[in-house]
């Protein structure tokens, strides 16, 4: 990974053309106007902190068909897997817990696809809370479906549709440390985590109760995986070193 991960403003200061950040989208029903229908959305948050850290932001939905993959990611300078509900447990061999959320096939397959194929081209990408998951899964790991019944409390989703706050700690000579230091308070809603990871994955982060916080995958030129949500704190750092990537710096 190169010097980009030390978190420089981002590339439109620069002079150059900022890059195309994709971010992948959540499949759920919603209202706007006078309709209710099935959509693809994103919370806002997303597209601001890719913008404000210098990328240009560009909405992935899942599609049914994955024809159009390699086109896709041969045109975006770098990616954001976004968080979102669970995947299904047959993914990765467990049976369904009764925590765990609905499937969602179209966007399991759709999601796990493109990370492999970010892979296979060296794609710079952050993956986030579902995103480190989906990660994880396509690499071959395993997941914790239900945290409470391992960790023995709800400190990662602290209360019902509310955005929490934990410390984590962080191996400092880790990509992710080299970013935002040997520790850092992080914003937090996950009942979920890693157990078994994937290949060629590294664990760089944890909470106080050894949970999985972050992911490195070795040999990759930036491919960063984050249990929290950096889209919803102050600190862009981790997006700022995204978009610093993609641009080539």
């Amino acid at each position: 990974m190169s010097e980009a991960i030390r978190g420089a403003p981002g590339p439109a200061a620069g002079g150059g053309a900022p890059p195309l950040i994709g971010i992948t989208t959540y499949e759920e029903p919603a209202r706007w106007g006078v309709w209710v229908r099935e959509a693809a959305l994103l919370p806002a948050s997303y597209v601001r902190s890719v913008e404000r850290a210098g990328g240009v932001p560009v909405m992935v939905p899942s599609t049914g068909s994955l024809r159009g993959l390699a086109a896709l990611v041969s045109r975006l300078d770098g990616l954001v897997l976004a968080g979102g509900g669970d995947l299904d447990p047959d993914l990765y061999g467990a049976e369904r817990h009764a925590e765990t959320g609905p499937p969602q096939p179209q966007r399991d397959r759709f999601e796990l696809a493109l990370v492999r194929a970010a892979v296979d081209a060296d794609l710079p990408f952050l993956a986030i809370c579902r995103g480190m998951q989906v990660l994880n899964v396509a690499r071959g790991g395993a997941l914790v479906q239900h945290l409470p019944d391992a960790v023995g409390h709800k400190a990662h989703a602290p209360e019902v549709g509310k955005i929490g706050t934990h410390r984590v700690q962080i191996s400092a000579t880790s990509a992710v440390g080299k970013i935002l230091g040997d520790s850092a308070d992080v914003p937090t809603y996950h009942h979920q985590a890693v157990s078994r990871l994937g290949k060629g994955l590294s664990a760089v982060a944890w909470a106080d109760d050894q949970v999985v916080e972050a992911v490195e995958l070795q040999g990759h030129r930036f491919g960063l995986a984050v249990q929290w949500h950096p889209e919803d704190g102050d600190d862009k750092r981790l997006f700022e070193a995204l978009v610093a990537e993609a641009a080539g710096r």
